[in-house]
């Protein structure tokens, strides 16, 4: 693939609702651009972005992949991404490097939640968008409908470029809508002129006044002109188009049909024409050694430095950062300095990626996607940079994973083989997460979603050869005392020789601090317990509440006052004394009337307000209390309520279900509150069954 210079180069990041066609109009765009001499099928696993296994067995994309595509001397930078809500972090990556963005809608499906999700998302990047309705070859297609749609939500922004001709309900032609003409596709990539068939007119001129009041929109003297009855001509048009196309202000819509490959080599050409260059986007990072601001801004002439927006980790192909050039212009030879781990980093070669086949390159321009192999220390979010000049990009907010499940390694003794393994796929993905949690003993996994832990596992077992099972978590409760309690406790042990002599007279009650296991106080008088010993009723203390008595969690809030006692000047001891303790505090915890404490979540929801009282009724099904209700911009609730955390497991599911995938949420750890009688005597049982 030949060099191509920041001027000609279009990222772009295809947006929308799992299913929609993204992928199969990525095979139709290679086709008609003559990078394939025959396209690839979803349903054959031969596409060119969805090339992991997981992604040909399931039918779907799970990762973003970089497909690029030359097309009228310009070089479009193509990043597929997956629709699938568990897969967001995939996405967020894509839409960091892109500088403007095709929402893709299916026009059977219509406009669906990943359409609206995808339009916020470039509000949220400020990108650049068009919109694509695919499968117009399809029956009951309704381009109209989806039209119709988006501008009910998004209003006169949305500007129909063009409309399909439809014969025998067959997709034949379209008629372009700014130069009011008919078009009739012969072949792949190529159209001939015809009539707009009389069918055709209400519904083009309709579309045409749409057209032309998105343009008159765009300044006053076209407004002015508009109301004066004058036409606009069909470069004046054009050069609306580009403009607001770019800042956002009109939204073009196109159609085509991608297993026909028609409509494409229209939309390749809009993206050229009507989508910025990098150099048009702004880009700013800060110096590391002055703190003064860097404007990179994608300019060719400015010190060398690049983005690491995504890790591709296969076990066939190694390891390769994908990179967006900010500025100046990389070469295979240089040496570029990371600054997030400080150490230098030798590029050796320069790649630009098309799905999983590296194509390798001289050199990449400022505003150029390309790829790196094998950089030892380089991850998702660093920069790399020329060392006279260390340069630091903020790095990209991803989504927080909420979902976790426990995960047990099936064959004994693969333990470090699945550690490494998901240290590779953590690198990878940067939504998954593994975590020990050391309290509970056990390994969690925390995804986007069940279906996203779901695929982990099977990659695992597909690509690293390794197998664990998904559990319900233990959840961390805690043990405390509500009463008080006076306890006398005498260790002694006669053997051959010194015996072991400790006796403490001890009192328990609540400390009412829950953040701190226990408080020691001594109130001994006259030396019934010599000094010596008291850190060894505060040894004994400690070592008894990491496993409370009652179920074995760790306890919290206990006040300890040993206030008497006695020893013997032979046969006391620290150990002793420690047992004497350890045997006080299991009696006197018993005593106080224990309880189980379990962790609340402080939970937000998110949803649109026709849902708010079904997901209030289900916060309060999972014995949450809801605390209050904000609404935001665009219409919406921010539900706040506490919940407690074992009600929590599953909620990602439900919450799409309930809310049609809309809804979303986050949580953080709140605090301890004592847990209903029927979980304590749950758990209760479950401790004397296992015992």
């Amino acid at each position: 693939m030949k060099v191509y210079r920041t001027d000609e180069i279009r990222n772009v990041v295809l947006l929308g609702h799992g299913g929609c066609g993204k992928t199969s109009l990525v095979e139709a765009m290679l086709y008609v651009s003559g990078a394939v001499n025959r396209m690839g099928k979803i349903t054959e696993h031969n596409t060119v972005s969805d090339f992991d296994k997981e992604e040909q067995k399931r039918e779907f994309s799970i990762s973003t992949s970089l497909i690029p595509i030359e097309w009228e001397k310009a070089k479009i930078n193509i990043l597929d991404t997956p629709g699938y809500f568990d897969f967001v972090g995939e996405v967020e990556e894509a839409v960091s490097a892109a500088d403007a963005a095709i929402i893709v809608v299916s026009g059977k499906a219509g406009v669906e939640v990943g359409t609206e999700k995808a339009w916020e998302l470039c509000d949220k990047y400020k990108l650049p968008r068009m919109v694509y309705v695919t499968d117009m070859d399809v029956d009951d297609a309704s381009f109209r409908q989806v039209v119709e749609d988006m501008t009910e939500r998004y209003g006169k922004v949305i500007a129909p470029r063009e409309i399909p001709i439809r014969e025998n309900e067959k997709f034949v032609g379209y008629v372009n809508i700014i130069k009011y003409a008919g078009r009739r596709f012969t072949g792949v990539g190529k159209r001939e002129e015809c009539e707009i068939p009389d069918y055709c007119l209400p519904n083009a001129e309709q579309c045409r006044e749409k057209l032309l009041e998105a343009v008159a929109e765009t300044s006053d003297e076209f407004m002015e002109r508009y109301f004066a009855g004058e036409e606009f001509s069909i470069e004046e048009i054009r050069a609306a188009l580009r403009t607001n196309v770019m800042d956002g202000s009109i939204v073009p819509i196109g159609m085509g049909s991608n297993i026909q490959a028609q409509g494409v080599a229209n939309l390749l050409s809009d993206i050229v024409r009507f989508f910025p260059s990098p150099d048009k986007r702004a880009c700013v990072g800060i110096k590391r050694t002055t703190n003064e601001i860097f404007e990179a801004n994608y300019d060719f002439a400015k010190a060398k430095s690049a983005y690491v927006f995504k890790t591709m980790v296969d076990p066939f192909i190694g390891k390769y950062s994908f990179i967006k050039v900010c500025s100046g212009v990389l070469k295979g030879e240089d040496s570029l300095f990371n600054a997030t781990s400080e150490t230098e980093e030798k590029l050796n070669k320069l790649y630009t990626m098309c799905g999983n086949k590296p194509v390798e390159v001289p050199e990449l321009h400022a505003g150029d996607i390309g790829a790196i192999a094998k950089l030892s220390t380089a991850k998702t979010g660093d920069t790399l940079s020329a060392k006279s000049a260390q340069i630091v990009y903020q790095k990209t907010e991803y989504s927080q994973p909420y979902t976790y499940m426990r995960y047990v390694v099936k064959t004994k003794g693969d333990e470090d083989k699945v550690s490494q393994a998901l240290a590779k796929m953590v690198t990878e993905d940067i939504t998954l997460k593994a975590v020990n949690d050391s309290e509970n003993r056990q390994s969690l996994l925390y995804g986007m979603g069940d279906q996203h832990l779901e695929i982990a596992v099977s990659k695992l077992a597909a690509r690293y050869k390794v197998e664990v099972a998904l559990e319900v978590p233990k959840v961390a409760f805690r043990e405390t005392i509500r009463k008080k309690s006076d306890v006398d406790s005498k260790y002694k042990k006669q053997s051959g020789g010194h015996g072991q002599y400790g006796h403490v007279k001890m009192r328990f009650e609540p400390s009412g601090d829950l953040e701190t296991p226990f408080v020691f106080e001594e109130e001994v008088v006259g030396g019934a317990v010599p000094k010596n010993y008291f850190p060894a009723v505060e040894k004994g203390l400690q070592e008894s509440v990491l496993k409370g008595p009652m179920v074995g969690y760790p306890v919290v809030g206990v006040k300890a006052v040993l206030y008497d006692g006695s020893y013997h000047p032979v046969d006391s001891s620290e150990m002793a004394f420690k047992t004497a303790t350890i045997q006080a505090f299991k009696k006197g915890f018993m005593e106080a009337s224990p309880v189980l404490l379990e962790p609340i979540a402080s939970v937000k929801v998110t949803v649109p307000d026709e849902y708010t009282g079904d997901v209030m009724g289900d916060l309060n099904k999972r014995r949450g209390r809801v605390l209050g209700m904000t609404p935001i911009h665009g219409g919406g609730q921010i539900i706040e309520a506490d919940v407690p955390m074992m009600e929590m497991f599953g909620y990602c599911t439900v919450l799409r279900s309930m809310t049609g995938g809309r809804g979303t949420f986050e949580y953080t750890f709140a605090r301890y509150e004592q847990a209903p009688s029927d979980v304590q005597e749950k758990e209760v049982a479950k401790r004397a069954a296992e015992e």
